[in-house]
């Protein structure tokens, strides 16, 4: 998150009063309908306080160790719920979690990006060989996880070979991603220059960025727990799939501070850190959050392979083409913005009725 999105957090922070109402709700057993609204409510923030501190801490650490600590605390929520849901054995979510993110960045994320920022400033420019890999690491994504489900769906591979293939996969994916921070960072960085690499004052010393921020992980895993917790309860109550669950709310709340960043970016004409944020993050749950999910899975001693529904898969690679058209010109505008939105509401659409 930027400093100039203050003034969103200032209100986001008003969120944080249901910390203590989730954590009334689960001690007095309440209904799981309830607990799941307020740990979700509580979550928001407290992502937002995670994206804070760490970019507080990435300026007083300098570029390269910023660059790292923003790689890593990215994603840190969304992780955080998603492995609570896999020792919970519940493989649907997680996996319609991670098609969730990835879809809900490139397309609503963006799509809602270049579209205000599209009819404020009628030509969103940004660095074309950030789009470039971006969209090339997301077409290798689609590529590994559809050969696993192809042929497991065919009839020639078992659970155990398809959770061996998985497995490969997974080291595979997180190895590109390895590299493509190093290409990026290190031995190509002078390709992904951008207007908005600015020296930057910290806010926060160090201390208080580490003090909140190791504070908001914390709350954040007890609130996953108590979500994850009340999440097949609600779904009974209320009568909407799991998949759904992980496919449109989950994302949305692990990463609603960072979306709306995004968003105040482009509005700003700042679309190389939209598309940064946006199609930057998607890249990140792809290659190293769907591994570690792998990985994390043989601890808890329940193995989740990367085998996804039809549609999940069809969406990703899907989404991933008309991502490509819209950005591979190294400029977007409203109307790339409103097909990249609708795309969205059709798949989301599709998912609630699975």
């Amino acid at each position: 998150m930027q400093k100039d999105d203050g003034g969103l957090m200032n209100y986001l922070y008003y969120l944080l009063v249901a910390v203590p109402v989730a954590v009334y709700l689960e001690l007095t057993h309440a209904s799981p309908l309830l607990i799941f609204v307020f740990s979700s409510l509580a979550i928001i923030p407290l992502a937002g306080l995670m994206g804070k501190s760490t970019e507080e801490l990435a300026i007083v650490a300098g570029p390269r160790v910023g660059g790292l600590l923003n790689a890593t605390f990215g994603n840190a929520t969304e992780l955080i719920i998603t492995i609570f849901a896999l020792k919970e054995g519940l493989f649907d979510v997680v996996k319609a979690s991670i098609a969730g993110s990835i879809l809900g960045n490139i397309l609503l994320v963006l799509g809602f990006a270049a579209f205000l920022g599209g009819i404020k400033n009628k030509t969103l420019q940004f660095n074309y060989q950030i789009a470039n890999l971006n969209t090339s690491l997301l077409f290798l994504v689609v590529v590994a996880l559809i050969i696993p489900a192809m042929f497991y769906h065919a009839g020639d591979l078992d659970s155990a070979e398809a959770q061996t293939l998985s497995l490969i996969t997974a080291i595979l994916l997180i190895t590109i991603y390895v590299t493509s921070l190093y290409f990026s960072f290190k031995s190509h960085r002078h390709l992904f220059h951008t207007s908005h690499n600015v020296l930057e004052k910290a806010e926060w010393n160090k201390y208080v960025s580490l003090a909140v921020l190791a504070g908001s992980v914390v709350l954040v895993a007890l609130m996953s727990e108590f979500l994850v917790g009340s999440l097949e309860h609600m779904v009974q109550q209320v009568g909407v799939s799991e998949i759904f669950i992980g496919f449109i709310l989950i994302p949305i709340i692990g990463n609603a501070a960072e979306h709306s960043t995004a968003v105040l970016m482009a509005i700003k004409n700042r679309m190389d850190l939209a598309l940064e944020i946006a199609v930057g993050s998607s890249t990140q749950i792809a290659l190293m959050i769907t591994p570690l999910l792998v990985f994390i899975s043989y601890l808890f001693g329940k193995p989740m392979h990367l085998i996804f529904h039809q549609l999940e898969l069809t969406g990703i690679a899907l989404a991933v083409l008309v991502v490509n058209f819209a950005i591979r010109d190294g400029e977007t505008n409203y109307l790339e913005g409103l097909i990249l939105l609708f795309t969205y509401v059709i798949l989301g659409t599709a998912f609630y009725f699975v």
